[in-house]
């Protein structure tokens, strides 16, 4: 990966002689390894036996959890938040393991889109739940930096499982509670 962050350096009239710019490509690899850790994790691994036996049927939210991906389009960053909720039976998570999936899935080269779906598809997997619902907002910079170039854009993005599809009084109160 050095050798190819060398060459794109290269290719764009730098000199990596310079002094500022002698390690980067070293740097860039080890910060690109970061930035998509994602795809050096798994499940099971990420959940740690944290499914926990409850009564509760009660939806469960966590809201508010930040996040930075990789668009596959242009590889340059989008942040946001993630807005995450699941009606248990019987069973529920690890509140840090709601967290973890969507860095899993974050660290990953993205579109938005694919990235609510996954997040969502895991927790009804993994939890059995009768509904999930993920609403991500996100600030891309491939659409801040290049192209149009509008800066005070975001995107939202829901995706909707179970009852949280099926009842609209159970997704407006989860919208409800996030706004």
């Amino acid at each position: 990966m050095e050798k190819a962050f060398a060459q794109i350096i290269e290719s764009i009239g730098e000199d990596l002689t310079r002094p500022g710019l002698q390690d980067t490509p070293k740097r860039a690899a080890k910060a690109f390894e970061f930035l998509n850790q994602g795809y050096q994790q798994d499940l099971d691994t990420v959940i740690n036996g944290a499914l926990f036996p409850s009564d509760s049927r009660e939806m469960v939210i966590v809201k508010d959890i930040e996040l930075y991906s990789l668009c596959e389009h242009h590889l340059l960053p989008f942040t946001g938040r993630a807005h995450v909720a699941y009606l248990p039976t019987g069973k529920v998570l690890g509140l840090s393991k709601i967290a973890r999936i969507v860095d899993m899935y974050a660290r990953r080269l993205q579109i938005q889109e694919q990235l609510t779906y996954q997040i969502a598809k895991t927790i009804e997997e993994v939890t059995g739940a009768d509904g999930v619902a993920v609403v991500i907002e996100a600030k891309h910079m491939c659409m801040m930096m290049r192209g149009v170039s509008k800066q005070n854009s975001s995107m939202k993005t829901s995706s909707m499982l179970g009852k949280f599809k099926e009842r609209v009084e159970t997704r407006t109160e989860f919208l409800s509670l996030i706004s």
